[in-house]
């Protein structure tokens, strides 16, 4: 763990890998202090704002206990039904040794965690408990993915929460808001929240 300072008010601390980075941030999560603003993880990284109590707030992150790194959230999974009928969904069945419905399968059967979010608001970057799905993204990217796609890249599955270019491989869609400035929080993929896919 290496800590740099980013202005006077925010903190930015730096991990190993991406599982070292989540068991951080699910226990500095559970174990806030006044002095801290809000918690912004990355793939290997988390951005400590706090209120100018430097010294406070290092001595918080350094005291702190990881998690357990097989602890999961006592909240109910984010249930997000989809239309597996992807434009890749045979590309990635192929690239996996498997038919369509076994990685439908293997997308619905296993619980994904929201690890960080980022790309567009409300995108969350959710990794699942096995490595069956992990895929390369797309050599090509497209223009335009609709709202609402649903795509795997490298070890990450995700959901477009607008319309926007992309890379990753498309296997389904879903009628899911993903952004809501309305609601509170704005996404429903907020990190640590976890997920389960359901077929319709």
């Amino acid at each position: 763990m290496i800590e740099h300072d980013c202005g006077d008010r925010a903190l930015l601390v730096e991990f190993e890998n991406l599982a070292e980075t989540m068991t951080w941030h699910r226990a500095l999560a559970a174990s806030g202090i006044d002095d801290v603003e809000d918690l912004v993880p990355a793939a290997r990284t988390i951005l400590v704002r706090h209120t100018g109590n430097r010294d406070r707030v290092v001595s918080w992150v350094r005291s702190t206990e990881p998690a357990d790194v097989d602890a999961t959230s006592d909240a109910e999974p984010v249930v997000v039904p989809v239309t597996y009928d992807g434009e890749d969904l045979g590309d990635v069945a192929d690239a996996m040794g498997m038919s369509a419905q076994e990685v439908i399968s293997a997308h619905t059967e296993q619980t994904w965690t929201v690890a960080f979010g980022g790309f567009a608001p409300g995108f969350g970057y959710l990794v699942g408990t096995t490595d069956r799905l992990h895929v390369p993204r797309r050599t090509t990217p497209r223009t335009t993915v609709p709202a609402g796609a649903v795509g795997l890249a490298g070890e990450f599955s995700g959901i477009y929460p607008r319309s926007s270019p992309g890379g990753w491989q498309l296997i389904g869609r879903t009628d899911a808001v993903l952004w809501d400035p309305q609601r509170e929080p704005p996404a429903l993929l907020c990190p640590g929240v976890t997920v389960r896919f359901e077929a319709r």
